[in-house]
This record gives C-alpha cells, sequence and structure tokens, in this order.
C-alpha cells in the first residue's frame, strides 16, 4: 500500500498506525499523529486501518527556547 508520510510517500505493508509506528522505530516515541488531517490519540493507534493514498503526520515535540 502507498501512504504519504510527512507529506513523502512510503510503501508499507502496515495495515495499522500503530503497526506503521512500530516499522518506524517512533513506537516507544512520544510523538503527536495524524491520519487524514484527524488528530489520533495514542491510545486508538491500533484501532486506525491505515487505507492506500492516506495522509500520515508524524511530529516529534522540540524542545529549546
Amino acid at each position: 500500500m502507498n501512504i504519504i508520510l510527512n507529506g513523502e510517500p512510503l510503501e508499507t505493508t502496515s495495515e495499522t498506525l500503530a503497526e506503521l509506528l512500530l516499522s518506524l522505530d517512533y513506537a516507544d516515541s512520544h510523538i503527536v499523529t495524524a491520519v487524514n488531517s484527524e488528530f489520533v490519540p495514542h491510545t486508538q493507534r491500533s484501532g486506525v486501518t491505515l487505507n492506500d493514498g492516506d495522509r500520515v503526520e508524524i511530529i516529534a515535540p522540540m524542545a529549546g527556547g
């Protein structure tokens, strides 16, 4: 399946958002996620099924001042 990850095309076999994050080594990270512009809380990631053409955003908070 082909998705758009942070604006870039990506081919993946992940069926859920949680599987995608695991495959990208984000599973234990403190991140914010959205699928097709809809925020996805970390508690719901395993229930979000990915479909061909979905737009996924992964945002990692940055420290600084």
